[in-house]
């Protein structure tokens, strides 16, 4: 993806309103919103009291933050809406702040989330701990590393999402807990609880108070879970891993429908009603965030119009907690040559429901802050 360059931004959004026409499926460009102001520095994030912020990862790149602002004006302009929330990846083994993706989101006003994983290269999945493994970080090893990013964060001063180690219940990130049970031996009939839940939650907790002490007091960290626990054993649930309320600003889960090939359709209810339930369980009153959502395209097993249709509906009627929601838009091919394809326009159907349903002000187009409004309706 190329770098941005630094032309006018009126250009850029009548470039983004021409796109609008010429998109594959034809259809007529949306009133475009006026040109946002920047959020400014020492801006407090509000909680709309109706309402849910709308937001998108958008294909920036293999490690997740090649953010560019014509990816942005895109997606935005494929979906008739400006998004509320950006999200991208700053990974640990990179030992950078990613300063100049968060000024340009802020220049965009858009609240960014960050997926901010302890990984290494090569940033492969399901291989395990790395240099970032939790015993190193909480043996002080990241020390540095950890007070430059919170010094960057730090100097933002303005509202940031932050999850930290992310999808912590699954078996494909070297955090997991899986990496970190010793297994029993197969004659010990009471075997030790597993300790890499707990682990996680001391290295979590670590992290936050390293940063926290070093003044970086605008992240709103997200407790950013998966929707079902691989493996479903009950020492790998998301209540295993929940570091305290006095440690996370929102709950968070990652809830798809079909990702690959052989995987069974399900309905946007089975990913998502028994989760939030249980999400919510964690704490009585934060505010909850789908932190990634989305469907690939397999009409031959499910219509994923349908899904994004539902998914929508049940955002506005059946969560009240939920307060965001951030589009997964990403297409890629697997190991045995299939694709999965979570793009957002995979076929005009899919796109035409995403615009319709994301037309309803409900879902609000930029974050609100201190000095704000709510939006009128």
């Amino acid at each position: 993806m190329k770098c941005s360059r630094p032309i006018n931004r009126l250009i850029r959004l009548l470039g983004a309103m021409l796109f609008l026409g010429l998109t594959a499926c034809g259809d007529s460009a949306p009133a475009q919103p006026s040109v946002p102001r920047e959020i400014p520095r020492g801006a407090v994030l509000r909680l709309p009291s109706q309402g849910i912020y709308t937001g998108a990862y958008v294909e920036f790149g293999d490690k997740e933050d090649q953010v560019t602002l014509e990816g942005i004006d895109h997606f935005e302009a494929m979906v008739g809406k400006h998004q509320a929330i950006i999200a991208s990846s700053s990974y640990w083994g990179e030992k950078s702040f990613p300063t100049g993706n968060l000024e340009l989101m802020a220049r965009h006003k858009a609240l960014p989330l960050i997926f901010w994983s302890p990984w290494t290269s090569p940033y492969e999945e399901d291989r395990g701990p790395d240099e970032a493994r939790l015993e190193n970080i909480l043996d002080g090893r990241w020390d540095a590393y950890i007070d430059m990013w919170a010094d960057g964060a730090r100097a933002y001063d303005r509202p940031l999402l932050v999850s930290w180690g992310l999808e912590m219940n699954g078996s494909w990130f070297p955090w997991s807990g899986c990496f970190y049970n010793a297994k029993p031996h197969p004659a010990d009939k009471h075997p030790p609880d597993h300790p890499g839940p707990e682990l996680y939650q001391r290295t979590y907790r670590y992290v936050v108070d390293r940063v926290r002490a070093r003044g970086a007091r605008k992240i709103q960290w997200v407790f950013h879970a998966n929707n079902y626990s691989f493996p479903d054993e009950p020492w790998n649930q998301m209540s295993r891993y929940f570091p305290g309320a006095d440690y996370v600003d929102w709950l968070g889960l990652s809830a798809y429908g079909k990702l690959f090939p052989g995987d069974p359709w399900r309905r946007f209810a089975q990913v998502m009603d028994e989760p939030y339930r249980q999400l919510c369980l964690l704490d009585p009153a934060k505010p909850v965030i789908m932190a990634e959502w989305g469907v690939g395209e397999f009409p031959d097993t499910g219509n994923k119009a349908e899904f994004i249709r539902d998914a929508f509906k049940g955002f506005k009627t059946n969560y009240p907690r939920l307060k965001a929601v951030v589009f997964w838009h990403e297409r890629w091919e697997n190991k045995d040559e299939t694709y999965s394809n979570l793009r957002v326009n995979s076929s005009p159907e899919a796109l035409a429901v995403f615009r319709e349903s994301l037309s309803d002000p409900f879902f609000l187009d930029y974050p609100l802050t201190a000095a704000d409004a709510e939006p009128k309706r």
